[in-house]
């Protein structure tokens, strides 16, 4: 709701181009696998599509460089956008900043869906709008240096979605064992 609908109305932003959710988590409810899904599904939902997995990739779709691909001359952590979807060659056309790449089937692997990311992935990286949900569920990585990356990464606008409980065990804990 907050990614799709209230904060494109209140602050006139595109869901698709300036609203970047961050999570500590890959798995679970609020990982960036479950949020990728529900995302994709809410904000770019058509037939066409290349599958590879459990990765349903379509046109308009935003992705991540999972690793280096020198060949390619795209490297972990790129951002780029789904222009192509070719069904009959299962290859995929990608804009990485002007930069054209065609993925085929079988170097799909290196690409994730990018609506929702880690923090992690996140470092270096500016967005004019960040989501972050602070729930207990997360409790393992939330750390005081970890909400403060989230929220440095937002340009014009931050929104922490959760719990002042779980708000307030991540700024007490600062990962030193």
């Amino acid at each position: 709701y907050m990614v799709c609908q209230r904060i494109p109305a209140v602050y006139n932003l595109d869901p698709l181009k300036d609203i970047q959710v961050l999570t500590p988590m890959h798995k679970g409810d609020l990982g960036t696998m479950e949020l990728n899904r529900l995302l994709q599904d809410r904000l770019n939902s058509g037939p066409d599509a290349v599958v590879r997995g459990y990765r349903r990739f379509r046109v308009k779709d935003r992705v991540l460089q999972m690793r280096n691909n020198y060949e390619k001359d795209i490297y972990n952590g790129d951002l780029g956008w789904v222009r192509g979807v070719n069904l009959e060659d299962s290859e995929m056309l990608v804009d990485f900043d002007g930069k054209e790449v065609v993925y085929g089937l079988d170097e799909l692997d290196e690409l994730t869906l990018a609506y929702a990311v880690s923090v992690h992935k996140a470092q270096g990286s500016e967005y004019p709008a960040v989501i972050m949900p602070v729930v207990t569920q997360h409790y393992l990585l939330l750390q005081r240096n970890l909400i403060y990356t989230g929220l440095t990464r937002a340009r014009d606008l931050a929104v922490l979605i959760g719990s002042t409980k779980a708000m307030g065990m991540g700024l007490r804990s600062t990962g030193a064992t």
